[in-house]
């Protein structure tokens, strides 16, 4: 008789709807995920992507046990090992380096798993202990982060469910239908009751086909949006005066500011109708309660900081953090309460203060020689969660890092990555079906816990695992490495995160989620977690680090030019996460191939039919793909749908080889939608 159960847990994805998922196991085999209709934002609904996880963990070509390389690097040619040679030798590697400077090793990871014991735990102790180089995080929601947390005091904002009940929903910077699902539920329902739903992009996005309007306005110019907003709402007297009064900072400087940009000179900057913008003030002015679904798209250009600061001061002009249903969002995750300090140790790093190397500019880190202001040539680097070699930008300068042969290289991954293709040793890691995790979010409020429903499939081992036997190794090695820090089994971390918080582990374990505890509206007094208690529309801190104190329109690095005309942004295709999902075969079937999308007026003046093969290129290379003349491109900007591998790509490249390391305004994070590029016909088998 067949032993069927179900387990509970979490989907682990850089996505802000952190869905709660139920496993189907069949004696021991996964053969369906589904989300749980228990938790009330999952609501039982998952996207295309997740719904097909069990492709994935059971994909043929998952790696299953350790690989050692055999061929030059980026061959992908590999023998396999047993794990004790492969630890024990990456353990003498690193131990010898650290020997001569353990900062001349650098880790590398991001979200490739949101975990907090999967993504950041044992590693950060290990790391620690060992005293390589920091790792700045900032390849994906830096810029808006630091931005936000400037004027609300944290990465704070309304409640997601309480959309249902707005009046007026601008959707701002974000394909929600595609990467946003379960707010887009919400969003739905307000529209059923009559709610308005704006979408502002420079893309006709799946979610713009379904807004009652779309503001197509050009990359990089959502602050000069913003400010002419806010003009119209100071000329019109659309405003809350008590709310500013009482609970804002700054508001006369910002006053002065927005009055220096009316609607006319918005328009031509953004390329857009000048009532368009009246018509959008107006109806935010006067339609309550109103509120804003801001995403990370908006903020990966120079000015993505300023941008989001000018569109968070928005609420507060119109009172609109009065209600429940009233405010903005862009991310909840400063509510989560987790325990980072007992996770990851930083007490073990001593007196030690090693320098931080920015993950967006690996590319110039790795092909640094070392000086007395760099520090040492990065001599190692351990990739886990993540992919650079295909979503780090200028991504030709990041695989020649990469392909150097004495940098020592070792990946943790499910797959052979471009990435993991010049590695030295591939470790296999568990997939989210095969261990413990614990997990926040950055699109609801609750807390989730995820259990293993199958056995790790062959040799898998879960990250965290993987670095407490390699701390064993250390300790061995090194006297000094103590190995008492990494005992705690991935179960006791969970515990570990939650510990003395508001959070029931054991509520945890029967329901598969948590609520944190959160009022309804969370500055309809005040109440903002700056050290004013106020929104601060003008923070006097920016001024220390060389950033404006008031939010202002920062124009893109790369202005379009005679040599390269079109502007380029790479949002990610429907069916894709970041490189995630890209080697699942039925999404990629669903996806067919790299595209571009032109708008037709540009497509004809160089003679392409939609299908076509394309040379897109600039300074900084080459990308070849296939034209789409499909209505979503406005006219002088191109839209790269990302992100392949680029070992899938016609010519080996993806859209990050035409991005560029320069960094945002705020928050030191990649500018991926400011790029400017020229495109013609390509010859086949050119």
């Amino acid at each position: 008789m067949t032993h069927i159960v179900q387990v509970r847990g979490a989907c682990p994805h850089d996505c802000p709807d952190t869905c709660a998922l139920v496993t189907t196991v069949a004696d021991g085999t996964a053969i369906k995920v589904q989300g749980n209709q228990e938790h009330a934002h999952t609501g039982g609904v998952l996207c295309a992507k997740v719904s097909k996880y069990t492709e994935r963990t059971y994909h043929a070509e998952r790696v299953l046990q350790p690989l050692r390389r055999v061929g030059p690097k980026g061959s992908g040619r590999f023998e396999p090992v047993s794990w004790d040679q492969a630890l024990d030798d990456i353990a003498t590697r690193l131990h010898a380096i650290a020997q001569r400077d353990p900062e001349a090793i650098l880790p590398y990871s991001y979200a490739g798993t949101m975990g907090m014991v999967q993504g950041e735990s044992m590693d950060r102790r290990f790391f620690h202990q060992l005293g390589a180089s920091l790792l700045d995080r900032t390849i994906c929601a830096n810029a808006g982060g630091e931005a936000l947390a400037a004027t609300y005091g944290g990465k704070l904002g309304m409640r997601v469910e309480f959309f249902a009940e707005s009046r007026l929903i601008l959707i701002w910077g974000s394909n929600s239908i595609a990467s946003n699902l379960h707010f887009w539920r919400y969003a739905q329902e307000a529209k059923r009751q009559g709610a308005k739903l704006v979408c502002i992009d420079p893309r006709k996005s799946e979610t713009a086909d379904k807004c009652h309007e779309h503001l197509q306005l050009l990359p990089g110019t959502d602050a000069a949006l913003a400010l002419a907003l806010m003009h119209e709402l100071i000329v019109n007297d659309w405003l809350d005066h008590d709310y500013l009064a009482q609970y804002t900072q700054g508001w006369d400087a910002l006053k002065a500011r927005a009055l220096q940009w009316p609607p006319e000179r918005a328009a031509q900057v953004c390329g857009l109708e000048v009532e368009q913008i009246r018509g959008l003030a107006r109806d935010y002015g006067t339609t309550k309660p109103a509120a804003i679904r801001l995403n990370y798209g908006m903020q990966r250009v120079r000015g993505g900081g300023n941008a989001v600061r000018a569109i968070a001061c928005l609420p507060a002009l119109v009172g609109a953090w009065r209600h429940r249903a009233g405010g903005l969002l862009l991310s909840s995750s400063g509510v989560s309460p987790f325990k980072r300090a007992a996770l990851q140790m930083p007490q073990l790093l001593g007196s030690r203060r090693p320098r931080t190397l920015n993950m967006s500019t690996i590319g110039d880190v790795l092909l640094h020689e070392g000086d007395a202001s760099f520090g040492p040539r990065v001599e190692a680097i351990v990739v886990y969660n993540s992919n650079p070699v295909a979503v780090a930008p200028h991504s030709a300068k990041v695989a020649a890092g990469f392909a150097r042969e004495d940098l020592f290289t070792v990946v943790l991954d499910h797959f052979l990555t471009d990435t993991a293709d010049h590695a030295d040793y591939v470790l296999p890691a568990t997939t989210q079906l095969e261990h413990w995790d614990i997990h926040g979010s950055y699109g609801h409020t609750d807390v989730l816990l995820n259990r293993p429903a199958i056995a790790p499939q062959g040799q898998a081992r879960s990250n965290a695992q993987i670095f407490r036997d390699l701390a064993a190794r250390m300790a061995g090695l090194e006297p000094a490495f103590a190995a008492a820090h990494f005992q705690d089994s991935d179960e006791a971390l969970c515990r570990t995160a939650v510990a003395g918080t508001a959070i029931d582990f054991e509520d945890l374990l029967q329901h598969g989620f948590a609520h944190i505890p959160l009022p309804e509206a969370p500055f309809a007094q005040g109440g903002f977690a700056t050290p004013s208690g106020k929104c601060e529309f003008d923070n006097p801190a920016l001024a220390r680090l060389g950033i404006n104190t008031l939010p202002d329109h920062v124009p893109n690095y790369e202005a379009p030019t005679t040599e390269f005309p079109l502007a380029m942004i790479s949002p990610p295709a429907r069916n894709f996460l970041n490189s995630t999902f890209a080697n699942v075969a039925s999404l990629a079937r669903v996806e067919e191939r790299p595209l571009l999308e032109l708008h037709p007026d540009d497509a004809a003046a160089r003679g392409i039919a939609d299908g076509d093969m394309l040379r897109v290129f600039n300074a900084r290379g080459e990308h070849v793909c296939h034209a789409a003349i499909n209505g979503r491109a406005r006219a002088g900007v191109v839209v790269g749908l990302g992100l392949w591998w680029r070992k899938h790509g016609e010519n080996g490249t993806n859209v990050n080889e035409l991005t560029h390391q320069r960094l945002t305004d705020i928050g030191r994070a990649p500018c991926f939608y400011d790029c400017a590029v020229q495109v013609s016909r390509a010859e086949i088998g050119a």
